[in-house]
């Protein structure tokens, strides 16, 4: 067994759902000296990632970047739409839906929360009747998380907005895409969002430290109302000086380098690759877990997630739920990987195999080997064979796939 203060030989695996592993290109990126933000090379750099941001997020409007982390994207979504005392609809989908809901109570909202069992995404048909219901329109958002991280879930947004709209409900959109961004499909204008949240440490392949929100036309008019305090969030300072590819403070430059680098790299393999490179390793990976014996945390298979897999663990023969955090122990002490930990309510009986951002086969291979090495001696029961089959779903869709 490795020994905690000795130096493991290899490049260390991590294999939670995010922070993902940073390529190559945007640590190099972001090893170039930082420059002066007022002048006019940060300007082109602005500019241009101004410019391309917008593709990754699939929308013509304005994308603001924050130095910060995902959690201060929620809070900017939050306070530049919203009033002291406002309803908003929530739906619990899991652990981070749970903490939107809590940082909406402290700030001064109230938060309605459609419970759920998190092992499923929403249900847009409970979202369009409580909409239906609300003759009122009392509830002045409606903020729901795209791609569950806690559970590996994927909610239907489009079905969203559909329900929103056949309520005939002026709410406002939020979405949470913190783990999808850059790593399934989202489309914040075509799906009708109003304001999308999302994080620079995941499918956009960067450490974290940058924060978005993507926003409609619709959300900055709320922000002219609202009365929610901001200041170092407010939109309409931040979008104005991005006009001439400025900050109104000092931006997290060097992270700029690195975001200008992951939009090149996103771009020049295009969305759509991108999205079905992560779709076969998550397809994979699931033939792997089912191959084991082991039950997959999501219920729905339309709902599946393509970054990352929350796997259930089993019982051992004294009938007793065998232990996550045990496992994930065994898993790091030998072979040097780091597998995402059941989060809240999931503690100690679901582990997280993250299969997104800088990503290929190989890689997958060797993570879900540590997986199979690490339950034969952690005597985990399973069945033989996992990775035989992941890489079986591999080859198949290399060879439906292959180039001439």
């Amino acid at each position: 067994m490795l020994k905690l203060n000795s130096h493991p030989s290899g490049r260390h695996f991590l294999q939670i759902p995010g922070p993902t592993n940073v390529p190559d290109r945007i640590l190099r990126a972001m090893d170039y000296p930082t420059i002066d933000h007022r002048g006019p090379e940060f300007q082109q750099l602005g500019r241009k990632i101004l410019g391309q941001i917008g593709q990754i997020f699939q929308t013509v409007q304005p994308v603001v970047i924050y130095p910060a982390s995902g959690t201060g994207a929620w809070e900017a979504a939050l306070v530049n739409t919203l009033s002291p005392g406002d309803t908003v609809l929530m739906y619990e989908t899991g652990h981070f839906a749970s903490l939107w809901n809590k940082m909406a109570e402290k700030l001064g909202l109230k938060p309605e929360f459609i419970g759920d069992d998190w092992r499923s995404g929403v249900d847009a048909d409970r979202v369009h009747a409580r909409l239906l219901d609300d003759a009122g329109h009392q509830i002045k958002a409606v903020c729901v998380v795209h791609n569950e991280t806690s559970t590996g879930v994927t909610s239907d947004i489009a079905a969203v907005r559909r329900a929103i709209d056949r309520a005939g409900h002026p709410a406002l959109l939020l979405v949470d895409t913190i783990s999808s961004l850059g790593s399934i499909d989202y489309r914040h204008d075509e799906w009708g969002v109003d304001v999308t949240v999302s994080g620079s440490q995941k499918g956009l392949m960067l450490p974290p430290g940058l924060s978005f929100n993507a926003v409609s036309q619709k959300a900055i008019a709320a922000s002219r109302t609202a009365r929610l305090p901001r200041a170092f969030w407010g939109w309409e300072e931040i979008i104005e000086a991005n006009k001439n590819g400025f900050w109104p403070y000092t931006p997290a430059t060097n992270l700029l380098y690195g975001l200008s680098e992951a939009c090149d790299m996103l771009l020049e393999e295009g969305l759509q690759n991108v999205f079905a490179r992560h779709k076969r390793h998550a397809e994979a990976t699931r033939e792997c877990v089912r191959a084991w014996g082991l039950e997959i945390l999501c219920q729905n298979p339309d709902e599946y997630s393509d970054a990352l897999t929350a796997v259930v663990m089993p019982r051992g023969a004294d009938g007793e739920r065998c232990n996550a955090d045990a496992l994930r122990k065994v898993i790091l002490a030998n072979f040097n990987m780091s597998l995402g930990q059941g989060l809240s309510k999931l503690s100690g009986w679901v582990f997280r195999i993250g299969h997104l951002g800088d990503f290929n086969d190989l890689t997958l291979m060797g993570t879900l080997a540590g997986v199979e090495m690490g339950m034969v001696l952690a005597g985990v029961p399973h069945l033989a064979g996992g990775v035989a089959a992941a890489m079986r779903s591999l080859q198949e869709s290399a060879l439906a796939n292959k180039l001439d």
